[in-house]
């Protein structure tokens, strides 16, 4: 199996036990490269969509799975060896990878994660894994949303903030500010408004079928941040666009029970 190795190498520790677990992989007749460590740096394509790896390993956090994800020209297996805080989007735990890799191999069994296409007036700018977040450029200061779905009208209200998030993006920022955790089986968009000025203003989640437009009323600079990878400056009246990506993330299956796991790491916190 060609393995493509992402490392978070702000961390030796993490490092050094990436080498390990890259030597042992070589052991038992995988190939394996390392993606340079400027890769984060220059936001390049992680690998040739013309020559893909059979699997991407990603040893960090979520943050660098994220931005592994953001940075795949296409999507291939991915899977996460926790060296963060919490981990949420990675299966295995550095004590666990050893033997799961032992008893690896090609096809691998993956489960999809739907990640959600973003444009601004018209103009593509991304695929988000977690979310889509909408804040202003100004502390302090509110933003007035206009939401259509599938064209119609469906809400206007004013907040510090609006976040789209996908099921699997339920369990980070979208859970801090209210919004529920999310089966990542289900395909949806889950709609969570940050500190509305109307306390009616509560979270939706939206079948991923329809279309939803946020139109930016307020006459304030605002930025679009997509995954905390992706950073895009939008004006007033500007239309931001959410549908569906047609290529959803592809984790391997590692056998873990999304509610267990959910509970488990909740209990970190």
């Amino acid at each position: 199996m060609n393995i493509l190795m992402v490392v978070r190498i702000e961390d030796s520790r993490t490092r050094d036990y990436a080498d390990q677990l890259g030597n042992h992989l070589t052991k038992i007749g995988h190939t394996v490269q390392f993606c340079p460590e400027n890769l984060h740096q220059e936001q390049r394509d992680l690998f040739d969509p013309t020559a893909p790896p059979d699997l991407v390993v990603v040893v960090g956090g979520d943050g660098t799975i994220l931005l592994t994800a953001q940075l795949m020209p296409i999507q291939v297996p991915l899977i996460g060896v926790n060296r963060g805080e919490v981990g949420f989007l990675a299966d295995l735990e550095p004590e666990d990878a050893f033997r799961f890799f032992d008893h690896l191999s090609l096809p691998v069994k993956t489960e999809p994660r739907m990640r959600i296409s973003l444009s601004i007036d018209g103009t593509y700018v991304g695929d988000a894994l977690n979310e889509a977040l909408i804040v202003t450029d100004r502390p302090a200061k509110m933003l007035k949303f206009l939401i259509h779905i599938n064209g119609v009208v469906a809400e206007r209200f004013r907040a510090d903030g609006l976040l789209i998030s996908t099921p699997t993006g339920s369990t980070a920022y979208a859970m801090s500010a209210g919004g529920p955790i999310v089966d990542p089986r289900v395909e949806g968009f889950l709609m969570v408004p940050l500190a509305p000025f109307m306390l009616s203003n509560r979270p939706h989640l939206i079948d991923s079928s329809r279309t939803v437009r946020v139109t930016l009323e307020a006459e304030k600079p605002a930025k679009l941040v997509i995954d905390g990878q992706v950073i895009r400056h939008i004006g007033e009246m500007s239309t931001i666009d959410i549908i569906r990506s047609p290529m959803p993330a592809l984790f391997v299956d590692a056998g873990q029970n999304f509610f267990e796991k959910i509970n488990r790491k909740l209990r970190h916190l």
